[in-house]
């Protein structure tokens, strides 16, 4: 069905009928009323680039993802993510754009997206210290919302965990256990999540005067592989921890799997503490969880980019919506008291 059929239906002008769906405010409540619900009946679906001539707007969010980091595309992580994101874009008629780049023609995608028009805003994701994203954004003066923090600037909308709260929570929870030799096996250190939670397991073992020891610390893409391999050289060690604390669930089930290679017994001989996105198809355990975790849910975080997005693109001179989620600490299986 298009505008015009509905606007014979309805008997009102195609005017009246558009506006109505557009949220022109001289339109009354009434009439709107009639008009939406009109539309939903019968499955009226507006004409996008119809749309985006009449208003200005693209109705579409930009995602820019370099080329280096495509297999982000099939990462449950950022799958989540998109799913929580674009859900609250559809409430509003959005569309998503995904692009593919170069990492060093990241600022000429960007630009090219605002000259073209043909996004309204962007989410970026993955952020580093002081990325250099942000200051091309504000530059543009495209709309943005990081997810995520990137350490240098506190002056744009942000979504973010509070990861540094939540790793020294987990390492906390390691040590009153009496674990004194606790691991760290992390995302990729360049990354500002992965600075954060390095600063947070550190600040929680200097509160307790302990030696920071880097031969049991790790960071690098979070993989299955990584997680086993990792451990497989900490249980090497002549004196080998006896817990860590792993930075996601991918990396968990490596842990997992050299533990089992190497006869220990997961909360028994050796304790893990991971961090889990709540993620859609690789759950944590339902009743019971499997890992003692720090558990966010990912899909909910895309819910909030996406919603503070859509509010940045109505009011772009409000100043930075900033929230900061807080991880809650599970207990599962995967803990116990340190051996002795």
């Amino acid at each position: 069905m298009n505008l015009k059929q509905l606007s014979n239906i309805l008997g009102i002008s195609q005017t009246t009928v558009s506006r109505a769906l557009n949220g022109y405010p001289e339109v009354s409540e009434k009439t709107r009323a009639l008009v939406l619900a009109a539309a939903k009946k019968h499955n009226y679906m507006p004409n996008t680039k119809a749309q985006a001539l009449a208003t200005g707007k693209s109705k579409m969010i930009g995602f820019v993802l370099p080329l280096s980091s495509q297999h982000e595309i099939l990462n449950p992580i950022f799958g989540d993510f998109l799913a929580g994101a674009a859900q609250t874009y559809k409430q509003e008629g959005y569309d998503t754009n995904l692009a593919l780049t170069d990492n060093e023609t990241q600022a000429e995608t960007y630009r090219d997206m605002h000259a073209k028009g043909s996004v309204d805003g962007v989410i970026v994701q993955a952020p580093r210290e002081n990325d250099e994203r942000v200051a091309i954004l504000k530059e543009l003066g495209l709309p943005f919302v990081v997810h995520g923090r990137a350490t240098g600037s506190n002056d744009y909308h942000y979504v973010d965990v509070n990861n540094t709260h939540a790793f020294i929570n987990a390492t906390n929870f390691l040590l009153d256990l009496g674990h004194k030799r606790i691991a760290l096996i992390n995302g990729n250190e360049e990354l500002d999540f992965a600075i954060r939670r390095n600063h947070g397991y550190t600040q929680a073992l200097k509160d307790r005067d302990i030696d920071i020891d880097h031969s049991i610390m790790f960071n690098s893409e979070m993989t299955e592989h990584f997680g086993y391999e990792t451990t497989l050289k900490l249980l090497a060690l002549e004196n080998p921890p006896t817990a860590a604390v792993v930075s996601s669930y991918a990396l968990a089930i490596g842990v997992r799997r050299a533990l089992g290679e190497s006869g220990l017994r997961i909360g028994k001989d050796f304790s893990v503490v991971i961090h889990d996105d709540d993620l859609s198809y690789l759950r944590n355990g339902e009743a019971q969880p499997v890992f003692t975790a720090t558990r966010s849910s990912i899909r909910h975080a895309g819910q909030l980019c996406a919603k503070v997005l859509l509010d940045v693109i109505k009011n772009p001179s409000q100043p930075p919506q900033q929230v900061i989620l807080e991880a809650q600490l599970i207990v599962g299986s995967s803990t116990g008291p340190a051996p002795t």
